[in-house]
């Protein structure tokens, strides 16, 4: 079973039925970001959300503490890939394993997760689609048990250099004209009336297709997908290169995996995205 392929966006129905299989490993990827009641900005595991309620079966995978490298000066930059593919294995995944990822967020930290297990060549790996307000919706159960134990799994990193580039890989598409530059934040972001990093305004040159927006609000499902390819080929992705970024990696692995979805071979996410442009001291325009 699990040597077919896996579709990366299952539904709840899907999730529903393969309940309880032994290979299959499920996550609430879900992270709190919200002001600090001292100033600055807090960013948790949303343990708080687990307990209240998850997936039978499912078990909390910390982007927080666990999945970044704790000595990086950006948020949730990820370790080395050896150390990144040892601490996946670490939660049980790994050769024979199906995993299916999860959150209350629009998807973004599903995708997250998603976009660095496909960063050291891990593949079974799905996106629930809604999230656990979807499976919740639908009338599936939910569970306040304890997280399953699994053995370690056995995974070996097979870096993929191309799922993340820096500011150097995107002065370069800045330059090229076939490449399309993607901001999933706000529109409010985009045009620089929300300066909530500090400096408004994009990337020179970045179109924007917000995260957010490519869901249904209701039932945090993405929209047709032939909806969001218009939207797409109207922000110009084609072709070419294309590179999503956010305010820090986050938001933007939504739009690159639909732009997966959608049949984009040469996607990359600019990692450090606006913390790390604005750090640098690099142009924005609005």
């Amino acid at each position: 079973m699990t040597n077919e392929p896996m579709s990366p966006l299952v539904s709840t129905s899907w999730l529903a039925e393969q309940l309880g299989a032994s290979d299959l490993r499920i996550f609430d990827t879900t992270v709190h970001i919200r002001r600090a009641p001292e100033g600055g900005v807090e960013i948790v595991t949303a343990s708080d959300i687990w307990d209240e309620g998850h997936i039978p079966g499912s078990g909390r995978l910390d982007l927080v503490g666990k999945i970044s490298d704790p000595n990086a000066k950006l948020w949730f930059t990820p370790p080395a890939p050896d150390d990144l593919a040892a601490a996946f294995a670490a939660e049980g995944i790994g050769e024979g394993t199906r995993v299916v990822l999860y959150d209350s967020r629009f998807n973004m930290w599903a995708t997250r997760a998603w976009w660095l297990l496909r960063s050291i060549g891990f593949d079974t790996v799905a996106v629930l689609d809604g999230g656990m307000k979807s499976w919740a919706a639908a009338g599936n159960p939910v569970s306040t048990d304890a997280a399953p134990v699994h053995a370690a799994g056995r995974l070996v990193a097979t870096p993929r250099s191309e799922i993340f580039t820096d500011s150097d890989g995107v002065r370069a598409a800045i330059e090229d004209h076939s490449s399309c530059i993607i901001n999933s934040l706000s529109a409010e972001n985009h045009d620089g009336s929300d300066a909530g990093y500090g400096k408004p305004g994009h990337i020179p040159g970045a179109a924007n297709v917000p995260a957010a927006g490519l869901v249904d609000p209701e039932t945090q499902c993405y929209r047709p997908l032939d909806e969001l390819r218009a939207e797409f080929a109207g922000a110009g992705a084609g072709s070419g290169p294309i590179i999503t970024y956010c305010g820090g990696g986050i938001a933007a692995t939504s739009d690159a995996f639909i732009l997966h979805l959608l049949g984009h071979e040469n996607v990359t996410v600019y990692d450090g995205s606006l913390r790390d442009w604005i750090d640098k001291d690099l142009p924005l325009e609005v």
